[in-house]
């Protein structure tokens, strides 16, 4: 049986509170963890990220090999984190320079439900701040000028973002939809049948 594991991600100093709870395999590798993250939170990944953990990181090396950078992401997978490290808490940092810090906490370890696809949305709560932003505090200058027309700035969000923002909408039905085209896109293919050896 399938091992998988229900992750609570919550993403660190914003108001209001943005969280997601989704089950993922077991033995997912970091660089597919990655990928769910940014599916579920509704970021872009136009960004480098990282995740850390008892002092190493796991992420995309440098392809020149130039600096001593995280360990590649492609290779660990979760069980190896919390095998390696023995901790329960993964932190997971995404764009370096609005540096969005999210805590990512392994609530439970369980068998998969059979016929069901992975990842697997729990919960959302709370929207995913706009890339580039400026971090938590360009987010909430963002979030005061959007929630005021008569702001000084209001104008120049609203047409720098192209549409309203409410920072309590989870966008689930996206998330849902992100989350099957990922199920979709790592499902084992099936195999095709060996054609049988022709005659001499």
């Amino acid at each position: 049986m399938t091992l998988v594991a229900r992750l609570k991600v919550t993403l660190s100093d914003v108001e209001p509170q943005v969280l997601r709870r989704f089950d993922v395999p077991l033995k997912i590798k970091l660089n597919r963890l990655h990928d769910v993250i940014q599916a579920a939170m509704g970021w872009t990944d136009s960004h480098l990220y990282e995740f850390r953990a008892g002092g190493v990181g796991w992420g995309v090396p440098d392809p020149d090999g130039y600096y001593d950078g995280p360990l590649p992401a492609s290779k660990s997978s979760l069980l190896d984190v919390l095998e390696d490290v023995g901790t329960k808490t993964i932190h997971y940092i995404y764009d370096f320079g609005d540096n969005w810090h999210h805590v990512i906490k392994v609530e439970k370890i369980d068998d998969a439900i059979p016929g069901a696809d992975y990842p697997r949305l729990v919960r959302a709560i709370g929207a995913c701040p706009p890339e580039d932003v400026g971090g938590f505090p360009g987010y909430a200058d963002f979030l005061e000028a959007m929630a005021e027309p008569k702001h000084d700035e209001h104008d120049r969000m609203l047409e720098w973002y192209g549409a309203k923002f409410d920072p309590e909408e989870a966008e689930i039905g996206r998330i849902l939809d992100n989350f099957e085209r990922l199920a979709k896109k790592w499902a084992p293919k099936p195999r095709k049948p060996r054609a049988a050896p022709k005659r001499l």
